[in-house]
Parts: C-alpha cells; structure tokens; sequence
C-alpha cells in the first residue's frame, strides 16, 4: 500500500512538473502576442485561452477522450502512427497543458502589460533585438508575473480531477494521480488511505505557495 502511495504521489508531481515546464515555453509567447499584437482577432484568442476558467472540466475532458479515441480522425492517425493517447499518461500531459492554460497565460499577461515602453525603446536603441530584448531585458523584469505563473500552473495541475478521469481514467503507476486516488479511496470507505493523500497535496501545495508568494512579495518590494 505504501508503494502505491508512493507511486501515485510521485505520478503526481511529475505531471504537474512536466506540464508547467511545457505551459512555461509556450505560455510566454502566448501572453507576448495577446499583449503586444493589435489583431481583431484577439478577443477570440482570449476567449479560447480563458476557456478553461469557466468550462466544466468533464467537458473538455470529453472533447479530448472523442478526439484521442480510434474512432475519430485524430485518434485513427495517432493509432496507426502507434501513439495512444487515451488513458495515458502523454494523454495526461496534454490535456493538463489545456486545461492549466489561463492559469499561466494571465499572470504573464498581467506583467508584461505593465512593462514600461521606454525599456523596449532603450534596448533597441543600444541594437538589441526583440528577442534579445524579451529574454535579457523583459523576462528578468516581470519575473513576479512568471513566478505566480508557474506556481499556478503546478498547483492547479497537481489538484486536477475532472480532466484526468475522463481522459486517464484510473490507471496504477499511468494515470492514477492523487485526485483520482483520493476519490477511489473515498469510494472503497477507505478513509485513511484518502486523508493520507489529501493531507499530504495541502501540505505540500500549501507550502509551495508560501514560500512562492513570500519570495515574491520580497521581490516586489525590492523593485519599489
């Protein structure tokens, strides 16, 4: 039983580790474009990209379990390629990304907003390029966006439920993470074994948070 606690907790973490690297790396040009791009399309970006917020999990959940299935288009292409995404944990990985989208595109986004124009306008006028500008210049600025950005991400990642079980179901040392644990275990009556996994996910998010929130506030008003 231990072992399986073990398994599952650490299933967990690499999930919520692995999809806040990836949201990370493609969460910054997204916050980048929504903020710096005049497009009429741009409400429709938001809107997609807030989605999550506001959306069921099951349902998104759903969509992903019809779209990775054998039966659709996607999932026929994906199978014959011999890549299964369904009830797995790669399958996992990508609708995490979906669904803790907004949680890392919106501290980002917040930041970036409030950075002064002259420091573009001063980097490129000592030649710096925009890429040059956003990685040196920029990034280091809103580094208290970023941070809030990857906490929230891991976080929400790590007490997903809703996504997980229609996509992962419940699969030892796969797919089986602590929400569906918790879950599992409350069913059987298994009180303990649920306590255990659920105490342990508030300790450890609550003191991830903590820790982030105070460094950050210390940041924050060491810029001041």
């Amino acid at each position: 039983m231990e072992n399986d606690f073990m398994q599952t907790m650490v299933l967990t973490f690499e999930l919520a580790t692995i999809t806040t690297i990836v949201l990370l790396f493609i969460g910054i040009p997204i916050a980048s474009f929504l903020v710096f791009t005049k497009t009429k399309f741009k409400s429709v970006i938001e809107t997609i990209v807030s989605m999550p917020l506001v959306l069921p999990p099951s349902v998104l959940g759903f969509y992903l379990l019809l779209a990775f299935s054998p039966a659709s288009f996607m999932g026929e292409f994906l199978t014959s390629h011999g890549i299964r995404l369904a009830f797995s944990f790669e399958g996992l990985i990508i609708g995490s990304v979906l669904f803790s989208l907004p949680f890392m595109v919106h501290p980002i986004q917040s930041a970036l907003s409030q950075v002064p124009a002259s420091i573009f306008e001063a980097a490129y006028t000592l030649g710096k390029s925009k890429l040059t500008t956003m990685l040196r210049v920029v990034l280091p600025t809103i580094r208290h966006g970023l941070i809030s950005g990857i906490v929230l991400a891991f976080a929400h990642t790590v007490g997903e439920f809703g996504v997980i079980l229609m996509i992962g179901g419940n699969i030892p040392g796969e797919t089986r993470v602590a929400s569906i644990a918790i879950y599992d275990e409350v069913e059987s009556l298994n009180y303990a074994m649920a306590h255990q996994y659920a105490l342990t996910l508030f300790v450890v998010t609550f003191s991830i948070l903590l820790v982030v929130y105070t460094l950050n506030k210390k940041s924050l008003e060491t810029m001041r």
